[in-house]
């Protein structure tokens, strides 16, 4: 067996890893607020984020193309397989601390970063796509944004229609729909967050000669979908307690504005192909949310 066929079998290993990390990672995000408002059990939520997940994984390939090409051309990049496995290496090590100490950072950013450096560091600062690696940037850092005032828009909208309804009787039915909202948020991470890593793994195939084009091969997207859905089963209880309850406190109304605005927020970026931080959005989500009760 030589080198090349040994590192890319280690790329695909450690890509599948941060996957499964990623996974257990940030279940805790999507479905924190719906756990924190009791309307859903921690078992109950973990099956049901694993489960549209997996599904959401296998649903699109546009971020994965995106990945792909627009860091680093794999296709010059000299040792690309190995900048790839020291990059993921990086980034497993990053979500592990912050994962410990119950911090929901950013995998997204962790990876996309990590990659960026390693190619540097292996061919100079010439090594990267500028007009694709800035594009990816303004999304990762404008989708907060976006996602705190579409926060404070949704629930202004909730406030003045149900500002004459009975609290509990609210309360009540909006716990039903974070069921639903909670589902959707799931579905949508799968959609951006699993599509990384496959086109991470699609970079070190490229780079390693095995792939002519960016196209996803579907085994690829598959073992990505499944290990994001394994990784999600696992669960992130520590997360889950930071996200749920030590942003602010919060209700099944709350919960449900915040799941809507940050799921739309992904989906959006998903359609135009863009990969953004879905731990930042729901956390900017749940914030502008927050900033919209008096």
């Amino acid at each position: 067996m030589n080198s090349i066929v040994i590192i890319t079998i280690l790329v695909v290993m450690f890509a599948l890893i941060f996957d499964v990390i990623n996974g257990f990672h940030d279940t805790a995000n999507a479905i924190a607020t719906a756990v924190s408002t009791k309307a859903i059990k921690v078992p109950h939520a973990i099956i049901l984020a694993a489960s549209m997940n997996f599904i959401g994984a296998l649903s699109f390939t546009g971020v994965a193309k995106t990945i792909t090409r627009d860091i680093v051309d794999p296709f010059s990049l000299p040792n690309g397989s190995v900048v790839i496995l020291a990059a993921l290496i990086a980034s497993i090590i990053w979500n592990l601390t912050t994962w410990y100490f119950g911090i929901p950072s950013s995998s997204s950013h962790a990876i996309i970063g990590s990659i960026a450096g390693a190619a540097i560091a292996a061919a100079g600062f010439t090594s990267l796509n500028y007009e694709g690696f800035l594009s990816i940037i303004k999304g990762l850092v404008l989708s907060p944004i976006i996602a705190f005032v579409f926060g404070y828009i949704i629930y202004s909208i909730f406030k003045l229609i149900f500002k004459n309804n009975n609290l509990a009787k609210s309360n009540n039915r909006f716990r039903k729909y974070q069921i639903f909202t909670a589902a959707l948020q799931s579905f949508s991470h799968g959609t951006n967050d699993a599509q990384k890593t496959m086109g991470i793994i699609t970079m070190a195939l490229i780079a390693n000669g095995q792939l002519t084009s960016n196209d996803i091969p579907f085994w690829v997207q598959f073992a990505c979908a499944a290990a994001m859905g394994i990784g999600t089963s696992i669960g992130g209880w520590r997360i889950i307690k930071t996200v749920g309850g030590k942003i602010m406190k919060i209700r099944p109304v709350n919960g449900v504005a915040a799941d809507l605005t940050s799921a739309l927020i992904i989906f959006g970026a998903t359609y135009i192909h863009i990969p953004v931080s879905t731990t930042h959005v729901i956390s900017s989500s749940i914030m502008g949310v927050g900033w919209c009760i008096p």
